[in-house]
């Protein structure tokens, strides 16, 4: 097999059937051994039964289909289509047709004609999306390149072209937390970013929001970083040199200036501070620990409740 499309779908019903048809028309005559690896991430409308329809009608082309007992997040899906995948080279791509299948062919010619390169990268050329997140997804780019030990390319999504040593690098990562910008940096290998136009969905809503997108941020920057854990260090060292400071001019001006400080005001303000960043630390901590104890437990990523591949 050439070529494995890996598709995650949550509530995609009116998009798969003609994602697939889109896909068939752009590699006609271009792509002749390839496959396509569905993933129902526990959609609650009939994205499954529109996939086994696929699957029971297209008995001409290669459709895996890979369905969750439950909703377990793209990156639990993005991992099942890779286990399942058996394509010399394997994409990563969504259903909704924001991402075009002509930009994969682009993909697979530049890893066909430039062999130092085992993984190209797209990239929006130009965000469509308001200023607000565009401002927001700048900033955390800013921030994970400062505070990871990996970089990540801004504006650089999931959808991807990569060989079969990069999708074997990637499965052996079998980390329950997983964050696939990072991944991809981490493991290294050769990368080509290119441009793209997202296009408009063809149906549905998006399923990132504002507060998804912070989660998934704040997720990132965890998995690859251990620097927010000094963060409680850090403002412990800052409190206690604020408090000698004005421990110090608190006796210079009862000693010299004889100025008496009221004790109230002065009791609750440290409380409340010194109680603020101890609880922030905390937080942190708290956060590292949490995904540790998950991991402990040795969860799988995913589970399949149902699995549709022909031999």
């Amino acid at each position: 097999m050439k070529l494995s499309l890996v598709v995650p779908c949550y509530n995609e019903q009116d998009n798969v059937e003609l994602f697939y048809e889109e896909c068939v028309k752009a590699f006609d005559g271009k792509v002749s051994d390839y496959e396509f690896v569905f993933v129902n991430d526990g959609s609650a409308d009939d994205t499954l039964a529109k996939l086994k329809k696929l699957y029971n009608e297209k008995t001409e082309s290669n459709i895996t289909v890979v369905s969750f007992s439950r909703n377990f997040g793209k990156e639990s899906a993005i991992y099942a289509g890779l286990k399942n995948s058996t394509g010399d080279y394997v994409s990563l791509i969504d259903a909704d047709l924001q991402q075009r299948p002509e930009v994969v062919l682009e993909m697979l010619d530049v890893l066909e004609n430039e062999p130092e390169y085992d993984c190209v990268a797209a990239y929006q050329a130009k965000r469509k999306e308001g200023s607000v997140m565009t401002g927001f997804k700048k900033g955390f780019y800013n921030l994970i390149n400062k505070f990871s030990e990996v970089k990540l390319h801004a504006d650089a999504s999931d959808f991807r072209t990569f060989t079969r040593p990069v999708a074997e690098a990637l499965i052996d990562m079998s980390e329950y937390h997983r964050f696939s910008k990072g991944l991809f940096s981490w493991v290294g290998f050769n990368t080509k970013f290119i441009p793209y136009e997202v296009q408009e969905r063809n149906a549905g809503e998006t399923k990132w929001g504002f507060k998804s997108l912070v989660k998934y941020a704040l997720g990132g920057i965890s998995a690859f970083s251990t620097k927010p854990l000094n963060f409680a260090t850090y403002f412990g060292l800052l409190a206690t040199c604020i408090s000698l400071i004005y421990l110090i001019i608190v006796i210079i001006q009862r000693i010299f200036f004889n100025h008496a400080f009221s004790g109230y005001a002065t009791i609750v303000v440290l409380i409340l501070l010194f109680g603020g960043l101890q609880l922030f630390g905390l937080g942190i901590i708290g956060s590292y620990l949490a995904k540790t104890y998950i991991q402990s437990k040795n969860r799988p990523i995913y589970i399949a409740k149902e699995i549709l591949k022909r031999d």
